[in-house]
């Protein structure tokens, strides 16, 4: 992939430093997730370089204590924040008749869940991929007018980011039961599911979207400790490799700073406008994944066309939106 698109930044470096030099003044910008871990880097880096940017959380005392810390180095318009619980269609459309019609530049999807165990949204949905991608995909779609508006407005593409992961090589899009009513539950295996699905539908979401100026881009962000790993044990983190017996981190991990700096990147990086359906890793457009680096690119499965549509038409069913 001599031709693929590159940062000219370091895997480690953080989000303030890829943001330097973009004036987001004017721009508005959406941040689901953002109170914690890498959500809260990638709204400040944003608020920091004069986008408004609005966190949307379900936890009001970690969205208030958020907004006050992004609000401290913020320039121009303050942050704020907005109740999204992503498992709940509920929410999510309550969300969007707030938001109402106002114009949208960026739409990150970084929430998450990983690992937990078996349990299902409110509308019947396994809770992985019912949060991380169908709960998502509602979301982007109702505010669609809302990103074609902020086009319009400012002369350049808006842009969505969804956040996917390594974990993705776990397993594909299971299109014949993809909330495990019929086979057995695996938390890794619906991880990997729920991301690949995440990278799929930036590729679906692109195809629909880049002639009307809004441009969309699947990001992995890297190995970071945040709380995304509250499932997950001490020993199964040990066990993992992820930190040693003494409860150091592994070299090779980022910090949360670091780890929001491809989705930045992916929100105002030039060498992106007009280029979307692109899965990003350490700044830079991914390499295809080897056994000779298993933690680094991207599987066939997740940059798969034929899945993207396949997984578009299923959300559609599930959701009941379409743009």
């Amino acid at each position: 992939m001599a031709d693929r698109i590159t940062s000219g930044f370091k895997p480690h470096t953080s989000a303030r430093e890829v943001v330097a030099g973009h004036d987001l003044t004017g721009k508005v910008a959406i941040v689901t997730g953002a109170a914690t871990g890498i959500g809260i880097e990638t709204a400040r880096a944003l608020a920091e370089a004069g986008a408004e940017v609005v966190i949307a959380v379900r936890k009001p005392d970690l969205a208030e204590a958020a907004v006050a810390e992004i609000n401290k180095t913020a320039k121009g318009a303050k942050a704020s924040w907005s109740m999204l619980d992503l498992s709940s269609f509920k929410s999510i459309r309550a969300f969007a008749a707030r938001w109402g019609d106002r114009p949208l530049n960026i739409l990150i999807n970084n929430a998450g869940v990983m690992a937990c165990p078996l349990a299902y949204t409110e509308d019947g949905l396994e809770m992985q991929i019912g949060t991380n991608h169908f709960g998502h995909f509602l979301l982007s779609v109702l505010l669609v007018p809302n990103l074609i508006a902020g086009a319009k407005a400012s002369g350049k593409s808006s842009r969505l980011v969804s956040l996917s992961s390594i974990g993705h090589r776990r397993s594909g899009v299971n299109f014949e039961d993809p909330h495990f009513k019929t086979r057995a539950y695996d938390k890794w295996e619906s991880y990997g599911q729920a991301k690949s699905a995440n990278a799929l539908f930036a590729i679906g979401f692109n195809r629909r979207f880049k002639d009307k100026g809004v441009i969309a881009y699947a990001v992995m962000p890297g190995g970071i400790m945040t709380p995304l790993q509250r499932h997950m044990t001490l020993d199964e983190q040990k066990a993992l490799g992820w930190i040693d017996d003494n409860g150091k981190v592994r070299e090779g991990f980022k910090t949360p700073e670091e780890g929001a700096s491809t989705s930045v990147w992916a929100a105002v990086g030039d060498e992106l406008e007009g280029v979307g359906g692109l899965y990003l890793e350490d700044l830079a457009q991914a390499s295809p994944w080897t056994k000779d680096m298993p933690w680094a690119g991207v599987m066939p499965h997740a940059i798969d066309e034929d899945a993207a549509e396949n997984l578009w038409a299923l959300s559609v069913v599930t959701t009941g939106a379409d743009a």
